[in-house]
């Protein structure tokens, strides 16, 4: 039986790991944190369950995919419930819109705005689903391994028709003249760590998926498919080492060959790495012949995704009139936008606000509320602030300020019951993500399809890499593609 050495526990190499597994190979996933799940792993304390990251499950089907990929009624290890409303949106001026999956409705909202408005969303949604058809079936679902994989007459003209010069405020605008609704339908690129006003219009995908497919709640939180992975990998034989840090990836000449770890070489016939890839080029690989063009200046210089603040609530209260998914629009949307990627501190943040515990009593003590607020923030690279106790403890204030404002929470820091604060700095040191880019590499059009890292690494055999930062991007779904495509390519080579 075929080793597979996969390196990091996040859930694209969970993917990988697991139809390896289902497949027939003898795979071990190495794990430096105590959980598995990377940036969807959990944090538990006082009675309260919070998600450390992902939080909205989108295209559920590719979730369920995975499960029955291996025999097994997905139904069995994990229940997802579809939300209506999919979300709350407040604008500066208190209008709320509540955003939901119904087609009849949706339309009756706009045309309340205007029968022009309705019109133009109606286009929106038609070309909007032509690209995405196009994207999936020749871009997110194929792997570029080699130049002929893009540079072909199909490839390319699938490619024009994605019209990719484009961003996606602007794709968005041409469609649909009202500002709050253009603001409603890009704010989303911010889900993958990149401005509307410059991510490529592809990504106004993204909220044709949510009201299309919808946008549902796994119960438990997300980490709950974590578990369920989990479960399914080790009852087909699979073997988890927590707490194990990968020092080194081993190579014979031009050829993957194992790990390093605690000081001893532990050899496979290839290896997965779901570490961060910029990381993984400037501390795993050692090899400058296996680095190829990765070099410790060329990681370095690469785009990178925004960072976020993240605060994790427990209130000894119920909240009333909140969505499981709310977002909150600050004074001037641009000038936020300009803040968070020129690397200022937003004065006046958007931020999006989830409450599990509306739909889930698992995740909070009876009577209380669970309460998790995501502020995108710059990353490190390019942000002029250290984010020392002072500068946390500050902005952390700011957020509170907004809070207040949100009926039911204007006593809120007199009601916390747990409070914990996610900032870049811990998202560097702790989950190794270069930067503290939440999202990894920015899916800029230098750095998306085959000009993004690849699955097969080009510089050594038997590598092979998945996750936020190589193709096809970020995204839980995204990454569960990626999963996938690494152990499609991994078994045409062995």
């Amino acid at each position: 039986m075929q080793k597979i050495s996969v390196v990091g526990g996040g859930v694209a190499g969970l993917a990988a790991a697991l139809r390896l597994q289902s497949d027939g190979y003898a795979v071990t996933i190495y794990e430096r944190r105590d959980q598995l799940g990377g940036k969807m792993s959990r944090i538990e304390k006082g009675g309260f369950t919070f998600d450390l990251g992902p939080t909205i499950v989108m295209m559920p089907h590719v979730y369920e995919e995975l499960l029955r990929y291996t025999g097994v009624e997905p139904s069995d290890y994990i229940n997802f419930k579809p939300l209506d409303p999919i979300y709350d949106v407040t604008f500066p001026d208190g209008e709320k819109i509540s955003v939901n999956t119904d087609l009849a409705d949706l339309i009756k909202d706009l045309e309340a705005r205007g029968e022009e408005v309705a019109q133009g969303y109606l286009r929106y949604l038609d070309e909007t689903y032509r690209k995405y058809l196009v994207a999936k079936n020749h871009f997110i679902e194929k792997s570029f391994r080699r130049p002929r994989d893009f540079y072909n007459p199909k490839t390319l003209r699938a490619g024009l028709k994605l019209k990719t010069f484009d961003s996606a405020h602007h794709a968005i605008a041409k469609f649909v003249k009202d500002e709050k609704i253009q603001k409603l339908l890009s704010f989303q690129t911010l889900y993958i760590g990149i401005s509307p006003r410059k991510g490529p219009s592809i990504y106004t995908i993204i909220p044709m998926i949510e009201t299309l497919y919808g946008v549902h709640y796994a119960k438990g939180g997300m980490y709950s498919y974590v578990e369920a992975l989990q479960k399914r990998f080790e009852e087909l034989g699979g073997t988890i080492r927590l707490g194990t840090e990968v020092e080194e990836i081993l190579f014979g000449g031009d050829e993957a060959k194992g790990v390093k770890v605690n000081g001893t070489p532990v050899y496979s016939d290839a290896v997965v790495v779901n570490a961060d890839f910029p990381y993984a080029m400037d501390n795993l690989i050692k090899s400058d012949r296996a680095k190829g063009k990765y070099t410790e200046k060329k990681i370095h210089a690469m785009d990178y995704s925004c960072s976020v603040m993240l605060l994790y609530i427990g209130l000894d209260k119920k909240v009333p009139n909140l969505q499981v998914h709310n977002l909150y629009f600050g004074g001037d949307f641009d000038e936020n936008l300009r803040e968070i990627f020129s690397g200022e501190l937003p004065s006046d943040p958007a931020f999006y606000l989830y409450s599990p515990s509306q739909v889930d009593d698992t995740v909070a003590p009876e009577g209380k509320e669970n309460l998790y607020v995501l502020v995108p923030v710059p990353e490190l690279k390019t942000g002029r602030q250290t984010w020392d106790e002072a500068t946390t403890k500050r902005y952390r204030e700011k957020i509170f300020k907004r809070l207040r404002q949100i009926e039911g929470l204007e006593d809120i820091e007199d009601r916390i019951e747990v409070l914990e604060t996610m900032t870049p700095n811990r998202f560097q040191d702790e989950l190794k993500a270069m930067y503290g880019a939440t999202f990894g590499l920015a899916p800029t059009l230098r750095q998306s399809n085959y000009w993004r890292p690849k699955n097969v690494h080009p510089y050594a055999r038997r590598l092979y890499f998945a996750g936020s930062s190589v193709h096809p991007g970020a995204g839980v779904p995204i990454a569960l593609t990626s999963g996938k495509l690494v152990s499609d390519e991994l078994q045409r080579d062995l």
